[in-house]
């Protein structure tokens, strides 16, 4: 089958700039440089080449710089148009078109040839697909295992929207970590994640843990959305019961007036208090910080929960 092509249609043509929420400035802890590094630009030749998309360019993350000149990208499978509009998002919205065979290959090569330690994996929403897309990440991290064996490897998935033999499928295949954001607090989820269900998201993730109690779990929340500190430690509260390992917290950033707006920038003492929060819930690891993205120094990230777990069986 072909590759799904990149969409000509504008990017949620739905959504429309709210003359009631202007962009607000950024704080001096969330700018970052501009990437300009040589490993930056390597790191950007070989996804061109090898014909992957990253969501580190389709959701327009701001570690892009740092986490490219280090040789740590995330790979978005299964084409670049989602079949959802999360008005959050910047990832183009629409119908997509066939599946690339060779995006497990390309996968597995750019591991090898990045030399990574460890591969995040993520893709769009396929809800047009049988199977949501589960036969290509499970493809995909069988080609990591093959061809870089000493990568590890992280999937971030959506939801495969209640597809039969889905997430058993991706589970199966081996992932070291597997990884489902909430996104946000429940209260506000129709508006920010429409399509989505909270309480399914949090099901997937407690039956990964059961399919295979040896894979780590792990999910993440973004604020500034308006959600309030009660709810986020009542997210925690749900995760832990879920059996969740590792949580994610970062700052929610508009990528345009059109997405949803910001309401605020949390403090970095903020976050500090919801790490501190977090460790005492039980879970082995909190990334807390305005910039913590999903797979923000996710290779360091497993090397802490591995290290939290062993000690634990100590």
């Amino acid at each position: 089958m072909s590759v799904a092509p990149t969409s000509t249609r504008p990017r949620h043509p739905e959504k429309q700039k709210n003359p009631d929420n202007p962009v607000l400035r950024k704080p001096k802890w969330i700018r970052v440089k501009a990437p300009n590094s040589a490993a930056y630009a390597e790191t950007r030749k070989l996804m061109r080449d090898k014909k992957l998309a990253t969501v580190c360019e389709e959701a327009s993350c701001p570690n892009i710089g740092e986490c490219w000149s280090n040789k740590h990208a995330t790979v978005m499978i299964l084409g670049e148009i989602c079949t959802r509009a999360c008005a959050f998002c910047n990832v183009t919205t629409g119908k997509p078109t066939g599946v690339d065979a060779m995006e497990p290959e390309n996968t597995g090569i750019v591991a090898r040839e990045m030399g990574a330690r460890h591969m995040v994996i993520t893709s769009v929403d396929r809800d047009d697909l049988p199977d949501g897309g589960a036969e290509q990440f499970a493809k995909s991290i069988l080609k990591v295992r093959e061809l870089s064996p000493t990568t590890t490897v992280e999937v971030l998935t959506p939801d495969f929207r209640g597809k039969e033999g889905a997430l058993e499928t991706v589970i199966n295949a081996g992932p070291d970590v597997f990884n489902h954001n909430l996104e946000t607090v429940p209260r506000i989820y129709r508006a920010i994640r429409p399509g989505a269900d909270y309480n399914h998201s949090l099901s997937i993730l407690k039956r990964a843990k059961e399919i295979d109690p040896h894979v780590f779990t792990k999910s993440g929340i973004m604020v500034g959305l308006g959600e309030t500190s009660s709810e986020v430690f009542a997210v925690m509260d749900d995760m832990r019961k879920a059996n969740i390992d590792f949580m994610t917290i970062g700052q929610y950033l508009a990528p345009t007036p059109k997405h949803a707006a910001i309401e605020r920038f949390v403090t970095p003492d903020e976050f500090d208090e919801y790490k501190r929060v977090g460790m005492q819930k039980g879970f082995l690891l909190v990334s807390s910080t305005p910039l913590t993205r999903s797979s923000y120094h996710a290779d360091a990230d497993f090397a802490q929960l591995k290290a939290a777990r062993d000690a634990g069986l100590d």
